[in-house]
């Protein structure tokens, strides 16, 4: 179905390419999905995600199918709080991919990955008000809705409130 492995330097025009195609969709939800977004601002994100793994202050993955060769999307655990011992989850699908259960599985997969992996106590899922797809996905990979955290997110716009969802072991 699919896997979930670190982004390499080789796969920063495929990580351009999803970025472009999903502009109407993931787009509106994250600031930096424009269509300015070239393969050398691709590879400028994953060598900041690398620095980040060895760090330990992100785990940032390309989605990928099960043979490797199509990037469906990325999905990371970040903004890590270590004195409370949890973290926020973050995905995205390329909208030729989106509505296959692509994303519900991502979700899965890391947040098992956290608990068991990393040992975290709690991640969090925070969603944009208005992004019913990404609520739809959290629910259905078993996240549960605590409640509506005002000029949560930040968007091109400006400040919006977000869903905060939470996953526990």
């Amino acid at each position: 179905m699919l896997t979930l492995s670190p982004l390499l330097p080789t796969d920063a025009a495929a990580l351009s390419a999803a970025a472009l195609e999903s502009i109407a969709t993931v787009g509106r939800w994250m600031p930096w999905c424009t269509p300015d977004y070239t393969p050398e601002r691709a590879a400028e994100w994953i060598e900041h995600c690398a620095l980040m793994r060895g760090e330990h202050s992100a785990y940032e993955f390309g989605i990928f199918s099960a043979d490797g060769r199509e990037l469906f999307g990325l999905a990371g655990l970040n903004q890590f709080n270590r004195l409370h011992n949890f973290c926020n989850l973050g995905y995205w699908v390329r909208e030729s991919r989106q509505r296959q259960g692509i994303a519900v599985t991502t979700v899965r997969r890391l947040t098992e990955f956290g608990f068991r992996e990393l040992g975290l106590s709690r991640i969090e899922i925070v969603i944009a008000e208005g992004n019913t797809g990404s609520e739809a996905v959290a629910r259905k990979a078993g996240a549960h809705f605590e409640g509506v955290a005002r000029n949560r997110l930040k968007l091109a716009h400006g400040p919006v409130a977000a869903s905060v969802y939470s996953l526990i072991p």
